[in-house]
């Protein structure tokens, strides 16, 4: 079984976007990818990616590989260096500040161009928007039992309205009862059925040990954690009544709700929910780390580390989770975290039922057996609205209320229904909508055009929101495979051993990157599969969201030595912006005059500077000159960007890309296009691979990474020295 990791993949993203733009998160005015947060996702759902190797010449064994610290130093040891200094600090704006300072030196490094965000697309609902949490971290955007779905989809105007309604009343708690009244004004009738598209099925129900967003989406349905995100981002409690934090921020405590039930798959009560079933989870999380989530509490639940340390390591009773008694949970921290909370929405933080975990033959101890616990539906159980009573693989998911439910009468919805979409069907989820077999779904070019001619278009259309999750274009700097990594006689690249030399030397030349990531037609790229009306709207130009976190409050950072203070309210993204230019770069990575004069990072092309991209290759040819290396029109850089074929998008997508980029540099870049129609061939090589020297291709459009948490380190984190996830995809390893 492949392993799916937290990145997010854009392939699957825009086919999943394209299916249930207005199923899962256009309920809250926000077009979902396939990843969700706190998942590295896969671009070939966004829009169109590419995706495969050519045949070739060429002996693998002769590329060497790697642990290299030296490189990483030497391509992002100032982001590094600046990274270190903000976790040092302890003031929450100063940490902020800091961060956004790193982040720059991390844009300045041209590893990877920023490319897109998830939403920003046309898509129709039935779901009146923010009646799902619209929180940008965990998996409380995939929470459905507060959707207000009504029984035909809702006008544009209406839809507006709502949303000037949210940003009245959101924080009060009576955006959902105003909502309804609304509604029911403007004679809407509501259904408590609720059904959505879907295009891969989970791989395992065990939702502490995969970091899958596929998985995770289905799943957090079927239990609750200890808090929980509402319609309005307010943090509610859950399976937690109360909770306290200790004057030093090291001690959280937990009052766990009492006469909780786990059930069945079919509504047996199996136990009580109790506070050592969290720490049964944490502990389950970390014995399989090969499920990708024990790094978000590494540095930060006292003893996680050490637990799973080879070397050195402890024994889990020294690890900083506690039941005090049987309704006191207690947590441990290594420094305080004021973010802590922001992580509770997330998967690592769902509890395990022991005894149930351990009838199903589940063991505790790094690296033991799960047993039949997690295999299918009927070997997990259930504390959470829904029960899944129906699964057949490729068809649908069907979730029946829990009866016992602590908070059943405050579920509104009795059935939700997932509804298998085939991605090759470009129109497909339109027609499922319009038959009424789903309640809403994004509108990709062709549906677009069928939508017009029915009419649906101009009365019920919408441009969705964008989310946090982020897709780069990223750069291998250290390529190590040459072929497919499942099946090596796939996706071969036809690049000579000369070649091959070249491009790593190119690739390893800051100026070269810079020179690459601002030569890219972003918006042509993405005009390919929205359209030009939305060829803009979900452009990024930076790696965390620059309105991700504003400051707290007032602080005095130095920018190149120079002191300056920002106000409380400071857009992380402007002291970002600040420092690229002190630093004399010319890409614009936050505008304060855009999003209507809110400021945002996103809806404009802040990196493409042809004149300039000139300026930086000139540069790259005259350094990798001096170190031997001749680029020339004769002598081109070759540079192997794979593509997915399975569309007509995806292939003029990836032309896009290559007609700009060789149109820059008068033929000194030469783009070898290597396409495949076979999805998993093209995944195998840009996304599902677990290492860096499995990554085959120079250029990938095809992976992103949606966060974990409230705070700027769930990004910057995937980028450090030392373990960071998302090295991979530089061919890093670190």
């Amino acid at each position: 079984m492949k392993k799916f990791v937290k990145t997010l993949s854009l392939v699957l993203a825009v086919i999943m976007l394209m299916a249930v733009v207005a199923a899962c998160s256009d309920a809250n005015d926000t077009s979902s990818s396939a990843g969700t947060s706190g998942s590295e996702s896969n671009a070939t759902d966004s829009n169109d990616p590419s995706g495969t190797e050519s045949e070739g010449e060429g002996d693998d064994d002769e590329i060497e590989y790697g642990p290299d610290v030296d490189l990483y130093d030497d391509i992002l040891g100032e982001f590094y260096e600046a990274y270190a200094e903000a976790k040092k600090a302890t003031d929450t704006a100063e940490r902020y500040a800091l961060m956004a300072i790193a982040e720059a030196k991390l844009m300045e490094a041209a590893v990877m161009v920023p490319l897109q965000a998830n939403g920003g697309n046309y898509a129709i609902s039935k779901v009146a928007p923010y009646t799902i949490s619209p929180v940008q971290w965990g998996n409380d955007s995939y929470r459905y039992h507060n959707a207000l779905v009504c029984t035909e989809p809702l006008k544009t105007e209406d839809r507006d309205a709502l949303k000037a309604l949210w940003k009245e009343t959101t924080g009060s708690g009576t955006y959902f009862d105003k909502a309804k009244e609304y509604l029911t004004g403007k004679g809407y009738e509501f259904k408590n059925k609720y059904s959505i598209a879907y295009n891969s099925d989970p791989q395992t129900f065990d939702v502490l040990v995969t970091s899958n967003a596929v998985d995770s989406e289905v799943l957090v349905n079927t239990y609750d954690g200890l808090m929980e995100y509402d319609g309005e981002n307010r943090l509610l409690p859950a399976l937690a009544t109360e909770w306290s934090v200790s004057d030093d921020g090291l001690t959280w405590t937990f009052k766990i709700r009492e006469g909780v039930k786990w059930v069945d798959s079919t509504g047996a009560e199996i136990a009580e929910v109790k506070a050592d079933d969290f720490v049964a989870s944490l502990q389950h999380m970390l014995d399989h780390p090969e499920g990708g989530l024990s790094y978000l509490v590494a540095d930060k639940i006292v003893g996680t580390a050490a637990y799973g340390d080879a070397n050195n390591p402890v024994d889990f009773s020294e690890v900083g989770v506690k039941a005090v008694d049987d309704y006191t949970l207690e947590y441990t921290l290594m420094a305080p975290t004021p973010y802590f909370d922001t992580m509770f929405g997330y998967g690592i933080f769902a509890p395990l039922c022991r005894s149930y975990y351990t009838s199903q033959g589940g063991e505790f101890g790094l690296g033991s057996s799960s047993g039949s616990y997690g295999t299918d539906k009927d070997h997990i159980v259930y504390c959470g609205p829904y029960l899944i009573d129906t699964y057949v693989s490729n068809n649908s998911i069907v979730f029946k209320k829990n009866e016992s439910y602590w908070n059943k009468d405050n579920i509104l919805l009795d059935e939700i229904k997932w509804v298998y979409v085939n991605t090759s069907i470009a129109t497909q989820s339109y027609t499922e909508f319009k038959g009424g077999n789903i309640d809403g779904c994004g509108l990709n070019s062709a549906a677009t055009a069928m939508a017009k001619d029915d009419g649906n278009f101009e009365k019920y259309a919408y441009v969705s929101s964008t989310g946090a999750s982020t897709y780069p274009g990223f750069f291998n700097v250290n390529r190590g495979i040459f072929t497919d990594p499942v099946d090596e006689t796939k996706l071969v690249s036809n690049q000579t051993d000369e070649q091959k030399a070249v491009t790593k030397a190119a690739m390893q030349n800051q100026n070269f990157r810079l020179a690459l990531t601002m030569s890219i037609d972003r918006a042509s790229y993405m005009e390919q599969s929205v359209g030009a009306d939305l060829k803009l709207t979900s452009l990024v130009n930076s790696y965390t969201p620059g309105t991700f976190v504003y400051l707290p409050s007032d602080v005095t950072v130095k920018i190149n030595g120079e002191d300056k203070t920002y106000k409380t309210g400071t857009a992380y993204g402007q002291i970002m912006q600040d420092q690229v230019t002190a630093d004399g770069y010319p890409m614009t990575v936050y505008d304060p005059n855009a999003d209507g004069g809110a400021g945002s990072s996103g809806g404009y092309d802040g990196w493409l500077n042809v004149e300039k991209a000139k300026e930086y290759m000139a540069k790259a040819i005259e350094e990798l000159k001096e170190a031997g290396v001749e680029i020339s029109a004769s002598n081109p850089v070759h540079i192997d960007y794979p593509h997915l074929e399975d569309g007509a998008s995806y292939t003029a997508a990836a032309n896009a890309v290559k007609t700009s980029i060789e149109g820059a540099f008068d033929g000194c870049v030469v783009i070898d296009l290597n396409g495949t129609d076979n999805q998993d061939d093209y995944l195998n090589s840009t996304y599902w691979f677990n290492t860096p020297d499995t990554a085959n291709y120079d250029l990938s459009l095809n992976s992103g990474w949606g966060p974990d948490y409230g705070d700027p380190s769930t990004y910057l984190d995937t980028m450090v020295k030392g373990g960071g996830y998302m090295l991979k995809s530089l061919g890093l390893d670190a």
